[in-house]
């Protein structure tokens, strides 16, 4: 039987590329979105992976959506890619209650708020792949981005956590983080601020959205059993530890 794929903002950008590599791979896959039902349901039209709608920053609406997809595909979810994030930019002493929780509930809780949903049956069968998508600025800090940062660093300790509490239950946690990858948002920036970003690249470009996907591929395969609590830096040699 094909494994059960849950990808979180999934039909767009780096979640978009997750997506279609876990299709390729054989896996049955399941994308969320939020916002912009026009864009999801071109997806859907273009790779025939279903989209279900629901706001991944509140518990009670990820519970309901994962039990409807467990009755949808009668079982429960194998793989489970948390993709979705906000950012709302803005230097600390400018930046709104509402901005900071916003991007924290997004970026940081639904990691919580999914995992919370699919860890029992995990355990139960003694199997889950769950890889989470933080950020090179959860990993060095950014100007103007401290809600961002702090939700994607959070992400870090929450899957070193889990990923102790799980090993042996034949469950893997990891962690990708990317630096600039070329989605049509980054693409979007203005030219030269952006040619200044490639220029503290040192390999010289942007991520291909793909990329990331073929690292989340590997670390939901079974050959990546021995595997867990990592951190995976994907970012050209931007920054390293």
């Amino acid at each position: 039987m094909k494994k059960l794929a849950l990808v979180t903002g999934g039909t767009r950008g780096i979640g978009e590329a997750i997506a279609k590599k876990l299709q390729q791979d054989g896996c049955e896959v399941i994308a969320t979105y939020v916002g912009r039902p026009e864009s999801a349901e071109a997806f859907t039209n273009a790779t025939g992976i279903k989209t279900y709608k629901f706001d991944v920053a509140y518990f009670e609406s990820c519970k309901d959506a994962i039990e409807q997809i467990e009755k949808d595909y009668g079982r429960s979810i194998d793989i489970v890619i948390n993709n979705a994030g906000i950012t709302k930019d803005r230097f600390i002493h400018k930046m709104s209650p509402d901005e900071w929780s916003a991007v924290i509930n997004t970026n940081l809780n639904s990691c919580f708020n999914i995992t919370r949903n699919v860890i029992e049956k995990m355990r139960e069968k003694k199997f889950g792949r769950i890889i989470s998508i933080s950020s090179i600025n959860g990993l060095k800090g950014q100007i103007g981005q401290a809600n961002y940062a702090a939700a994607k660093a959070g992400i870090i300790g929450f899957s070193k956590s889990i990923a102790l509490e799980n090993a042996n239950k034949g469950i893997t946690i990891n962690v990708i983080a990317p630096g600039y990858v070329g989605t049509d948002m980054v693409k979007k920036i203005d030219p030269t601020i952006l040619k200044g970003i490639v220029s503290q690249i040192p390999v010289g470009r942007l991520a291909e959205p793909t990329e990331i996907a073929a690292l989340a591929s590997y670390l939901a395969g079974d050959s990546a059993g021995f595997i867990t609590g990592a951190t995976f830096s994907i970012n050209g040699g931007q920054y390293m530890q």
